[in-house]
């Protein structure tokens, strides 16, 4: 019986120690800024309820139509987006990246409910801005910043949601990625897909139809799940450059979406 129970017990840990390794790889190295791109920036530093500090990047766009809070994806940092981050700045919006806690020089460690705390404290210190208009803050989430975003959006008053080759549910991913492991014995839930039900501001989906780490059709269950509006895009190429291979795609569907949030009397170049 002892034997038994040391045996699931050591299953858990492993389990735990897969899920961990999946979801999260972080690297604490910045390789580049903004001011490589020509990009004016802020260097911000703030607070999360629990008490971790993050780092993270302001580059203002003067006259912004929006505000977007950029929440990457599970490998790497901050500075690995400058190409996006350089793409979002051209298309007129503010944009506020930041690295979740234990990526790049935030501190902690990273966990599914610490990266929720994350966004909202992000959130928070934006709506805290004398030079952000509240009322017109986007959430963009790529890959597992897609479950953030959704989850922020359930909890702070957003304009739109833009989710990127992002998931379903960590059930989902599961059971494609250890189809002997019963889902119940996953810890990280990531379940986009029951809170998406709730989000009622318009939402933007674009997922590569050629995936080859987050299958295109957990992005379609999701999308069908959401309530409107909505829309659908779809791309080719891989996960991590799929946006790249289809940049015209890409950009003008995002042109698109950010021209639906405008008022009627403003045009977007």
């Amino acid at each position: 019986m002892i034997y038994i129970v040391l045996c699931v017990i050591i299953l858990l840990l492993y389990i735990r120690f897969l899920e961990y390794k999946v979801v999260f790889h972080p690297d604490k190295n910045l390789h580049a800024a903004p001011d490589k791109r020509a990009l004016v920036y802020e260097d911000v530093s703030i607070r999360t309820p629990d008490n971790k500090q993050l780092h993270g990047w302001f580059i203002p766009q003067p006259n912004a139509l929006q505000t977007l809070i950029f929440l990457h994806g599970n490998a790497g940092n901050i500075s690995d987006r400058l190409d996006k981050i350089e793409t979002f700045h051209h298309l007129g919006l503010n944009v506020f990246i930041f690295d979740y806690r234990g990526y790049g020089q935030s501190q902690g460690v990273p966990s599914e409910k610490g990266i929720y705390l994350d966004a909202v404290a992000a959130y928070d210190y934006l709506t805290s801005r004398a030079d952000i208009d509240s009322g017109k803050i986007v959430a963009y989430g790529a890959s597992l910043g897609g479950a953030v975003a959704v989850d922020l959006a359930t909890k702070r008053s957003l304009t739109g949601i833009i989710l990127d080759s992002t998931l379903s549910s960590g059930h989902d991913m599961a059971r494609r990625l250890f189809p002997f492991v019963p889902v119940f014995m996953i810890k990280i839930r990531l379940d986009s897909l029951t809170k998406i039900q709730s989000v009622r501001i318009p939402k933007f989906f674009i997922h590569t139809q050629d995936d080859d780490v987050i299958p295109y059709a957990l992005g379609q269950k999701l999308f069908q799940a959401a309530p409107g509006p909505k829309k659908f895009v779809t791309i080719s190429g891989g996960h991590n450059d799929g946006w790249a291979i289809s940049q015209s795609i890409w950009i003008d569907s995002m042109k698109a979406f950010f021209k639906q949030l405008l008022p009627e009397n403003c045009n977007m170049k």
